[in-house]
């Protein structure tokens, strides 16, 4: 039985892992905050938190009711869209315009409220639809597979998120010496722009 339940967990880590890794939106900023060492702790905690609460009802059975209302997925992808392409539109300003100093930033003089940091975040978080797709859906429909070791494939799978915004978020640091050159953070944030302007593009069409 032990091993059975090893084995699911582990099978749910690497699962949650493989969906996770993927450069999206959410690691874009995670990355960024790890890098500017603002508010790191609250927003690692907030993408790893939410997505245990959305593998959770997943593995609970929620995905059937989501599954039964599609227009759900189509609300969360139009608000979804409008606001990614918004701050993807804003790192694009940053990389024209560059901040003065934004090489202290980079150094640790974090700018912004921390209370500013944990809204996008949930907002990144709770108005993506493929965070629902992949971890009330995808993750919820792989560990109903396992029967009675669907809960020890879904903590596998939370596990993997802890892990990998842990690492993302604090491992950034390690950027940023790299990063202390303001031209450095040009090119991030153009990365950024991108990734988001695209991924809120496609949402918005899809919707």
């Amino acid at each position: 039985m032990t091993h059975g339940i090893t084995t699911a967990a582990l099978a749910g880590f690497g699962t949650g892992l493989s969906l996770i890794v993927a450069i999206g939106a959410q690691n874009a900023f995670v990355l960024r905050q790890g890098v500017r060492r603002h508010a790191v702790l609250a927003v690692v905690a907030i993408c790893a938190v939410s997505d245990a609460l959305l593998i959770a009802l997943g593995v609970a059975g929620v995905g059937a009711f989501v599954t039964a209302w599609p227009a759900a997925l189509t609300v969360v992808g139009l608000a979804g869209g409008a606001f990614l392409v918004c701050y993807g539109v804003l790192a694009a300003r940053r990389v024209l315009r560059p901040v003065p100093g934004a090489a202290l930033t980079a150094e640790g003089a974090a700018s912004g409220s921390a209370r500013r940091a944990v809204l996008t975040c949930l907002a990144m978080t709770w108005l993506n639809p493929h965070v629902y797709l992949d971890t009330v859906l995808l993750v919820g429909s792989l560990a109903a597979d396992r029967g009675d070791l669907r809960w020890a494939f879904g903590i596998g799978a939370g596990l993997a998120s802890l892990t990998w915004f842990a690492g993302l978020g604090y491992g950034a640091r390690l950027l940023s010496g790299l990063l202390a050159r303001p031209s450095a953070w040009r090119v991030m944030d153009g990365l950024v722009a991108a990734t988001m302007v695209t991924m809120g593009g496609l949402l918005l069409a899809r919707a």
